[in-house]
């Protein structure tokens, strides 16, 4: 199947031929669905935060910040393609849409109204206003979404990659030290890195901090081989096979090169300005608290465990109530020495603390329990693609969703690094329809960062109000109010 060239391909991309032929297996059997139980709810599940307890908590992680190292980290190389598909359309075609109407009537509103001025007149030719955005001119189009201008402020326009400066000063600083990672593009490492010693010095006067930036880019080792759709493999017009970046799952790998003991996880594109940063400071604060408190508990009772001092029942009772993470009943009828092996591998695992929002109808990622190959229950965020057709009215029924609010805990109880690439679920990845140069193909993805990449984590959901989330997928969501 694979010729001296194909293979010499192969390795330049930091793959083997073996985990090529996984993939091309992969394509021909499918991924199972997830099995899923029923959607998590709060008192199932997802917890509720009353004031006081929110207050102990928050005192609980600023007890902890001094002497944690302390890590955001920021999936940022999406380009913002998707953002302007419907100027793109104009463009090309001339025909008036939606959005291109909603953003002539509000051009003055946008934050880079002002920089767009200076390249066109906002009185030109709509064609030549909506040009000079995605093309030559602000080249908003081919540009990342943590580049453009989103927010004005008296001082000037800001971008979200400033924004998660200021964030990140704002709860995720250690002794005066910022620690924010990027995962971007190749091509725009320059361009958020001139960005960063262009803005530093403003920042750090601003906040009184110092910020430690780090980029990575997604690894040449995590892409997938593209297929057509007869699962043989996809080769572009001069013969060469195609392989395609596996989707946030691959940023296991950069994630699990991160030194840190809590690392926050939030992406680009959700970020408000200042003046309604106040809850997001709040329950970000909450879920790390929450996360530090939790962490105790578990390796209290993993060394209690270890030492043969505490009783398996109240473990047991922690594990199933706490950590929401049900044996199977073999497990827990199969004698004390098996139960105590398996209490110790799930209290000897990764630690995630979730934010989940009230459903409004945005598109994403829920929250449920879900049953694993090994009869373990547990929660889980599951992605639509993840579940059976006949099981899709669950994710119509559920309460709450995913906007990427995580908090991680990185370290066992002696202080080792969890190798993270251990607790992913490979069968979670799944297949998807794209094109290139007008044919179809299929892709790969691998599990999803806050998926299946996370399937083996313990897992807490917490409610957190909506007011914490405000993306950014299409240029008009700009005019919403969470971005004036």
């Amino acid at each position: 199947m694979f010729t001296s060239e194909d293979l010499k391909q192969i390795e330049q991309h930091g793959l083997s031929r073996e985990s090529v032929e996984k993939q091309l297996e992969n394509f021909r059997k499918g991924f199972p669905y997830l099995k899923i139980i029923r959607s998590a709810r709060v008192g199932d599940g997802i917890v509720a935060i009353d004031e006081k307890m929110s207050d102990a908590l928050r005192a609980e992680y600023r007890d902890a910040q001094r002497r944690l190292k302390i890590e955001k980290f920021v999936p940022a190389s999406g380009a913002a393609t998707r953002m302007f598909k419907d100027l793109f359309s104009y463009v090309e075609s001339e025909e008036m849409n939606s959005t291109v109407e909603k953003l002539a009537a509000n051009l003055d509103r946008f934050a880079f109204a002002e920089a767009l001025s200076e390249k066109v007149s906002l009185d030109a030719p709509l064609k030549d206003v909506v040009k000079t955005i995605v093309g030559e001119g602000l080249e908003y189009g081919s540009k990342p979404k943590g580049l453009l201008l989103f927010h004005k402020y008296q001082t000037g326009a800001r971008t979200p990659f400033e924004e998660h400066l200021a964030e990140g000063a704002m709860y995720a600083s250690s002794n005066g030290e910022v620690n924010i990672h990027f995962t971007v593009s190749p091509e725009h490492v320059e361009g958020f890195s001139s960005l960063f010693e262009s803005v530093r010095e403003r920042y750090e006067s601003c906040y009184d901090v110092k910020y430690k930036i780090s980029f990575s880019v997604q690894k040449g080792s995590t892409d997938t081989i593209a297929v057509n759709e007869d699962c043989t493999p996809f080769r572009e017009a001069d013969g060469r096979l195609l392989f395609r970046p596996a989707g946030h799952g691959a940023l296991i790998e950069n994630l699990n090169d991160i030194d840190a003991d809590v690392i926050f996880i939030k992406t680009i594109d959700n970020v408000a300005p200042d003046h309604l940063k106040a809850d997001t400071i709040k329950y970000k604060e909450v879920l790390a608290g929450l996360l530090v408190a939790t962490q105790s508990r578990v390796f209290d009772y993993a060394a209690k465990l270890e030492e043969g001092s505490v009783e398996l029942a109240e473990v047991l009772r922690f594990v199933e109530e706490e950590l929401c993470v049900l044996l199977p009943e073999s497990v827990k009828s199969a004698g004390e020495d098996a139960l105590r092996s398996a209490l110790l591998a799930i209290l000897n695992r990764p630690l995630r603390v979730c934010g989940m929002v009230r459903n409004e109808g945005e598109p994403g990622g829920g929250p449920f329990w879900a049953e694993d190959s090994e009869g373990l229950v547990a929660l889980q965020i599951a992605e639509s693609s993840q579940i059976a057709p006949e099981q899709k009215s669950l994710m119509a029924d559920a309460t709450h969703f995913n906007p990427v609010d995580l908090v991680c805990a990185t370290r066992n109880r002696k202080g080792e690094k969890y190798d993270f690439r251990e607790f992913t679920d490979p069968a979670t990845g799944f297949i998807s329809s794209k094109s290139k140069s007008g044919r179809t193909l299929l892709a790969q993805e691998l599990p999803g960062l806050w998926n299946g990449a996370m399937s083996k984590w313990n897992t807490l959901f917490v409610e957190v109000p909506i007011s914490t989330f405000s993306p950014v997928k299409v240029v008009t969501d700009l005019l919403r109010p969470e971005h004036q």
